[in-house]
């Protein structure tokens, strides 16, 4: 078994998409159930916070922010998908786009934006991006199925960087194994504590997704993929002289 987790930029497109597609359908040919957990479409988190944030603020253009979003992902089922096999993907893509509105238009009403909110708003992101790349992979052909990480991943209700129930959420994992299916597409980031109430991991939250299913279901390797050099001495964005580190030990990494 293999977990594999692809970063925002690595989906950040139909063309990207396509590429992690390829990827992982290489992977399958040697593992005989492969875990893909994925991030939100780039910069999507980013623009559902600053969304929330004018929202509260009593700020309009929120309006087209949601409305760049939801182009943007409805752009991207039409490059991916058949003309034949789009009207469902459409349809739940734009479901969720319909719900973001709402939410969108309550916080507007109230000028309050709540943790617990705020990690609602940013879930649909994830949401959008795995269930669409799924569908992709089932129109391939490809015995997939698409999973709420929600419903596998308990945390507490500290909003925004909750912490997880490994015992309950290792049992809800254990599922996975009684399923008859190859491949397993989930969204990283979310899970939800008690009542189904939305959680998120912390921002850069994916990776330990990945991680928490790979340790669930026993897996004999976790991947992480990116689109960058590795782990670098500094963030190149900020120092000019950054550079990739070959070789680094987990430790000197924390």
């Amino acid at each position: 078994m293999l977990v594999m987790k692809f970063g925002g930029t690595s989906v950040g497109s139909a063309a990207t998409i396509k590429q992690v597609k390829e990827i992982v359908k290489n992977a399958m040919k040697n593992n005989s159930r492969v875990f893909l957990v994925v991030s939100a479409m780039s910069g999507t988190t980013d623009m559902l916070i600053d969304c929330g944030k004018r929202a509260s603020s009593g700020d309009e253009s929120f309006r087209e922010i949601l409305k760049t979003i939801e182009e943007r992902h409805l752009e991207t089922v039409k490059e991916l998908l058949p003309v034949q096999n789009q009207s469902h993907v459409l349809s739940f893509t734009k479901t969720y786009c319909n719900e973001l509105e709402e939410i969108m238009n309550g916080i507007f009403m109230l000028g309050e934006l709540s943790a617990r909110t705020l990690d609602r708003i940013m879930s649909y992101g994830e949401l959008m991006s795995s269930r669409i790349i799924s569908a992709s992979f089932v129109v391939d052909g490809l015995n997939c199925v698409w999973k709420d990480s929600r419903e596998i991943i308990k945390t507490n209700d500290n909003f925004g960087n909750a912490s997880v129930d490994f015992q309950t959420t290792y049992r809800n994992v254990g599922r996975f194994l009684s399923e008859d299916h190859t491949l397993f597409v989930l969204p990283g980031f979310i899970a939800s504590a008690n009542d189904h109430i939305t959680t998120t991991l912390g921002r850069g939250g994916s990776d330990y997704t990945a991680a928490i299913i790979a340790g669930g279901v026993e897996s004999d390797s976790l991947e992480i993929w990116t689109d960058v050099s590795g782990m670098m001495t500094a963030d190149p964005r900020w120092v000019a002289n950054a550079r990739p580190i070959p070789m680094i030990s987990y430790k000197e990494a924390m």
